[in-house]
Parts: structure tokens; sequence; C-alpha cells
């Protein structure tokens, strides 16, 4: 029994290590801390402290004469100058045309309704005038009548409306200059109006599913032969007039008719005027269009015809007084002659640091919430694309590489990884660096979708993409974003998107070019720090793959273990939500170090003679056996397979013992009792499994030989067998580093059971004859 100063002792080491563990964790936070912050906030290494905005400690004069020019406020006045200009706009001969033919077809029915009707006036106005003619035409049967009979009778016109008096008055001073036949002559020609007339109005009334019969209505009718083809000329004329002056789209309904009948007022005939308007403001419609081309020449122009904003002053001349606040042209003049103290400012970079301080805690985070476990080279290669942007930014003064950077770490680490860092790092560039928003924001959008969108696999349900191509897909919408949020962005009214859509359209491009960059660059980044991403692990398990051709050649039996094993335990690293792409790549490679001796492992001795039995030493079988595993990790570092991968190899074996041997030792040494047995020799090496992967590698090999054997069991039975290889495994204390729970273990058995069941279902035998 350990004495209680034993356990002290213990306890205090463990203790230290613990200390220096978290002493060594905070010493690297806060050297990343202060290495993003010296990358991130260059700016502020070179900042005046005679700025615009501050006030003048002393009154500073001029060394010499100079003339500066002010490239901010030129710049400033440029890009106004660009918003500002005109759009041109152009007549759209298409949409002329259109019009045109829209205004002959609703004339067209005019003039057909115009032959039902027949001509008007009816007779000379000498004899009736328009108006009575007009009420003639249309008056109700009964007031015809009453006019017929009062006529006939000479009655007098008592009980007649004023309209029907002068219409007496009118026919009867006719019949009195003229002969009874005239006046039947005149009076039949009157009913015939009426009857074609009402024909007319029929049509009018039955023709509702027309436009027109919204247009025509009974004053139409009434309208003269001479004012309707007058009318007709006028019409004409105006819509030309007004298509010549141009209509412009998000004209009001209200202004459009307005003009219209200002022109109308003073052409056509007074009484076609209303039916005028309603025909033109039916066709007119706009029919100007912006001419891009000419408008981002104008826009250029008008930007190149600012002259550059140039700052003079003489030697000696005060720049600026003390007391007074220095202005833009005052520290133009201040930085020229280096009079604006430029050094590090300590109090900016300070609180720059404590907002990268906040920004990794933001971090460490979201690592902690979506992902395991980082490593070492994890961070380094973090913090070594990070810091790539800042760089960029001061060599080239726009370009920032975030789409790039976000398409690398979202297929590296995943969505949640990728988004996070992109958007703290677009917020970090925009304190630390002197990038103009203008290309920060859509080249930071564009980061942060690829981010995302290249790890979708951390989000259940959802992967990511797992050829190059599909990335390279990815990176045409990368650009296609990039390119249309640096136009809104830059889109202050609406002539300036023509002025920037050509910068715009660059920006797309770069988008684009920065994504191919990524494509290009992420095989060697993968290699040099150890990744394994969806894409990488896709190809790896690629069964032309060099290895696994060998594999499947030399090893037959060896290989066909190996595709069940990793069937079993996708399915179950699927059902627990573990990486299934690393699982099922790290399962194909776990036993190629079987390739060393294939003869020395039962699935490849194909019913012939066992080797063993000629060897007839269990010490020596167990190290062939063993064997496989130090072989395979030999074959796996000389093809290059990703540590991920080589893990599997080991700790799919952990540390357990080879019982077949181990019991034909124990055979031998009872009869020979010299013999010295230690089970360590016959146990492999380890380690056991560290993540769930491998652990679950491990329960799927181990139970893939006993599955394989069962034919007619039934589902029950062979979950039992499952069961007791799980416990056994368990028991062995294999487990215990992999994470896997009691739980987990009883969902892995039903599944391996379900797969097993899927594999060997039972078939209708088919008939012999």
């Amino acid at each position: 029994m350990l004495s209680p100063k034993y356990y002290r002792q213990t306890t205090l080491q463990g203790k230290q290590s613990y200390l220096k563990n978290r002493l060594f964790t905070a010493g690297m936070l806060v050297l990343v801390v202060i290495s993003l912050s010296s990358g991130l906030g260059y700016r502020f290494y070179n900042q005046p402290k005679l700025d615009v905005g501050k006030v003048a400690p002393q009154t500073l004069t001029a060394p010499n004469s100079a003339h500066v020019e002010d490239a901010k406020t030129t710049g400033e006045k440029r890009r106004e100058a660009r918003s500002g200009a005109l759009a041109v706009w152009v007549v759209d001969s298409q949409v002329n045309e259109q019009i045109k033919q829209h205004l002959e077809q609703l004339l067209a029915t005019g003039d057909q309704i115009r032959d039902k009707l027949g001509k008007f006036p009816i007779i000379r106005t000498a004899i009736l005038s328009t108006a009575t003619q007009t009420y003639l035409r249309q008056a109700p049967e009964t007031q015809w009548q009453t006019v017929l009979q009062t006529l006939a009778k000479n009655s007098n016109l008592t009980g007649l409306n004023s309209t029907q008096q002068q219409a007496v008055k009118n026919l009867r001073s006719y019949r009195q200059s003229n002969s009874s036949v005239a006046l039947s002559q005149v009076l039949k020609a009157i009913a015939q109006a009426r009857q074609r007339y009402n024909t007319a109005l029929n049509f009018l009334s039955e023709n509702t599913s027309a436009q027109p019969q919204t247009l025509y209505d009974a004053t139409f009718l009434n309208l003269s032969d001479a004012d309707w083809q007058q009318a007709k000329i006028q019409m004409h004329q105006t819509l030309e007039r007004m298509l010549a002056q141009g209509i412009y789209p998000g004209l009001s309904a209200h202004n459009l008719n307005s003009a219209i009948a200002m022109q109308v007022s003073v052409s056509v005939p007074k009484t076609a005027q209303p039916l005028a308007n309603r025909l033109l403001s039916t066709v007119i419609i706009p029919n100007l269009i912006k001419d891009i081309e000419q408008t981002k020449v104008i826009a250029e122009k008008a930007a190149q015809a600012v002259e550059p904003t140039i700052v003079s002053i003489q030697k000696g001349e005060a720049i600026v007084k003390a007391g007074e606040k220095i202005t833009q042209a005052d520290f133009v003049l201040l930085d020229y002659f280096r009079l604006s103290q430029r050094s590090i400012d300590w109090v900016e970079l300070t609180r720059f640091t404590a907002i990268v301080g906040l920004a990794v805690a933001v971090f460490r985070l979201v690592e902690r919430r979506f992902y395991a476990k980082l490593r070492s080279s994890d961070y380094a290669l973090i913090i070594f694309l990070t810091l790539s942007a800042p760089l960029l930014i001061f060599l080239t003064k726009s370009f920032t590489g975030l789409p790039a950077i976000g398409l690398l770490l979202g297929s590296f680490y995943g969505s949640a990884i990728g988004g996070t860092v992109m958007g703290l790092l677009g917020i970090l560039l925009s304190i630390g660096t002197e990038l103009s928003w203008h290309d920060l924001i859509p080249s930071a959008t564009s980061g942060i979708l690829g981010g995302l969108m290249a790890g979708q696999w951390r989000f259940p349900g959802r992967e990511a993409p797992r050829t190059r191509e599909e990335l390279a897909t990815l990176g045409i919408l990368i650009g296609l974003t990039q390119g249309s949020v640096y136009l809104l962005v830059n889109t202050a009214i609406a002539p300036l998107w023509y002025a920037v859509l050509g910068t715009a359209m660059l920006n797309g491009l770069a988008g684009l070019l920065w994504s191919i960059l990524a494509l290009g660059i992420s095989p060697y980044l993968e290699t040099a720090f150890d990744l394994v991403t969806p894409i990488r692990l896709a190809e790896l398990s690629n069964p032309n793959r060099p290895l696994l051709k060998r594999l499947a050649h030399e090893t037959p039996g060896t290989f066909q273990h190996t595709v069940f094993v990793a069937t079993l335990a996708e399915a179950a690293a699927r059902a627990l939500h573990c990486h299934v792409e690393l699982v099922r790549a790290g399962v194909l490679y776990h036993d190629i170090g079987k390739m060393h001796d294939p003869l020395g492992f039962i699935e490849n001795q194909m019913a012939g003679p066992n080797k063993h039995d000629a060897i007839n030493d269990p010490w020596k079988s167990a190290e062939i056996i063993k064997k496989h595993v130090s072989e395979g990790l030999v074959m796996a570092r000389q093809y290059k397979l990703p540590s991920a991968i080589q893990a599997f190899i080991p700790e799919h074996q952990g540390t357990i013992l080879i019982a077949y041997f181990y019991n034909e030792a124990q055979k031998q040494q009872q009869h020979h009792p010299d013999i010295v047995l230690h089970e360590s020799d016959f146990r492999y090496e380890g380690p056991i499994p560290q993540s769930k992967e491998t652990g679950i590698a491990m329960l799927a090999d181990a139970c893939e030989a006993a599955l394989r054997s069962l034919k007619d069991a039934t589902p029950e039975a062979a979950l039992a067998m499952v069961n007791k290889i799980l416990k056994a495994r368990w028991q062995d204390h294999q487990l215990i580093d992999s994470g896997l729970t009691r739980e987990d273990m009883s969902q892995i058995a039903y599944i391996f059971v379900q797969v097993w069941q899927q594999f060997h279902h039972k078939r209708i035998p088919y008939s012999k004859s």
C-alpha cells in the first residue's frame, strides 16, 4: 500500500505540471495577441500627432514656399463628380414603334365605330344646328315621337323642353321655306341616323372585353366627322413631338397626363380633347433608355475635369496658429514639411491590442464550442493566413486576399471558425489599417461567404465541397459577390453605378482570382501543416490511390476486410455525429502494414496452408502480427499520409492482447515450465484510441470477422455477440481516452447489426427448373 507521503508528492507534482501548462498557455496567448496587434495595427506605427481636427499646440510656419496637392480632397471631389454626372438617355426606337402601332390600333377601332355610325352632321347645319342634330339623333324614342307629332299637328310647344322646342321650331321653319317632300327627306335621314346611332351604341356596350370600350364612349359618337379627322391628325403629331422629346422612366402618371393635356389643348379640336387625352395616356410609355457607355464616358470626363486641389504657402507664412484646429489643408502642408510629428501612437496601439485580445477571446469561445481540439500547427496556420491580409494591404493599398483566406480557413476548419475569423479580421482591418471601406467591405463580405460555405460539413445534414471543382464553383460565387457588393457600396446616387461598373467587374474578377489562388495553394498548406480537409479525405479515399491499389492487389483478403470495416465504422460515425470522412479514410489505411507479410494473416491465405503452423512459435507469430502496425506507420510516412490518418494504424489495435497466440504460449509453458511468459509480449504497443473516430475503428475492426462469420443467426443473436465484443474492449480499458460513452457503445452495437443485416439479407431461392 502506498504511503500518504507518496500521494502528497504525486499531487504536488500534478499541481506544478498544471501551473506550468497554464503559464505556458497564457504566455502563448500574450505572444499571439502581440503578434496579431503588431501586424494588423501597422497604421499606428506612423500616426501623426498633429492630425485633422486636433488643436495646434503652437504656431507652425512654412520653412519653404510650396505648392502641394491635397490628394484626399482631390479624390473626394472626383468621386463626387462621377456621382453627380447626369446619365445619357437615348430614344429606344423599338419602343417608339410599339407606341405608334398601339395608337394606330386604337384609331382603327374608332374608325370602325364611326363606320357603323355614319356621317355626322346628318344634314347641313344651315337647316338644323349641330346641337339640334345631336339631340334628335340620340333622343329617346318617346321624345322623338313627341317631336314628330307636334310637328305634324302644328300643336303648341307647351310641355316640351327647350331642346325639343328648338328642334320643332327649326323643322317648322324649314317646312315653310321648302316643300313637304324636302321635310320628309330630312326626317327620313334623321330616322336613319338614329338607327345607325343605336347600332354603334350597342356595339360599344357589347364590346366589354376590349380596352377601347373604356376609351370610346357616347361622347365620341357626337364628334363631327371633321373634328374626328382633325383629332387623328393632331394626335399623330402630338405623339411624334412627345416621343421626340422623350419620356423618362419613373415619370409619374400625373405629370405625364399634364404634359399630354398641355400638348392636346393647343392642337386638337376642343370637342375631341377628352378623347385625345385618354388615347394618348393609354399608349404613351417611357421610351428613353440609359446609354451606359456614354454615361461612363461623361462621368469620367467630369472626374478628370476636376482640377487637383493645390494647397499653396509662402516661406515664413503660418501654416496654423497656436490654439487653432488643424484643417485638411493645414495637415497636407504639415505632413509635407514633416511637421505632423509622425511616430508610434502608443495609446491607440494599446487600445487596438486590447481589441485584438477581445477578438482572440471570441475565437477561443467559438473554437471550444464548435471544434474539439486545435493543434499548435493549426494555430500557426490561422495566424499566418490572418497576417497575410495586412501585408497585402501594405504592399498593394487595395487588395486584401480575404476571399482566399476565407475559402482556406473554411475548408480547413469548418464554417464556425472560418466565418468567425473572417468577421473578426474584417473588423480589425478596418481599425488597424488605412484601407478604404469602399475596398474593405466587398472583400470582407466575400471572405465571410467563403469561410461559411467552404466549411458546411461542420453542420449536421450539410456537407462541404468534396472536390476541387465544387470549390471552383464556390469561387465563381465569391467573385460575383465581391463585384456586386463593390457596386452597391460605391453607388451613392443613380448614375454612379455606371461609373464604377468597370471597377466592380475588376473586383469580381479579383475575387475569382483569389479563389483560384486558394485552390492552388491549399494542397501545399495541407501538406505543410498536416491538415485533413473533406476534399483531401475524399481524394485519399479514392480506391485508385497508389497505396490502396497496392493493398487490393497484394492483400485482397485484407482489402475486403477493410472495406467492410469502413462500412461499419462510417455508419456508426454518422450516427454519433463524428467526422465521417476521416473515419472512412482512416479505416481504409488502418491495415496497410499487412502488406509487409500478406500470408501472415489468415484472410489472405485463401484456404492455403497457415504460415504460423510451420513457424510453431507463438512469440514469433505475435511479432509478425504486431509488426503490421509498425510497418504500416513506415508506409504511411513514406506515402506522406496525414497524421490524423496515421493515428488509425496503431490506435485501432490499441494495447489489446493477441489472444490466440498468447493461449498457444500458455500451452507451451504448461509443457515447459522453464519458459518465461510475459503478457506484454503479446500485446500491441498502442496507444489506445485517442478520439471517437479511432475508437469506432477499433470496435468495427473487432466485430468485422465475427459478423462476417454469421450466416443464419438471428439479429438478436448477432446483437448479443457484438455487445460481448464491445464489452470486452470496454473492460480491457481500451476506450477510456476515446471519449466514447456506454450509451455510445449500445448505439454502435445496434448500428453494426443493422449494417450486417443489409449485407446478409435473405434472397428468394431461384427455381432449378
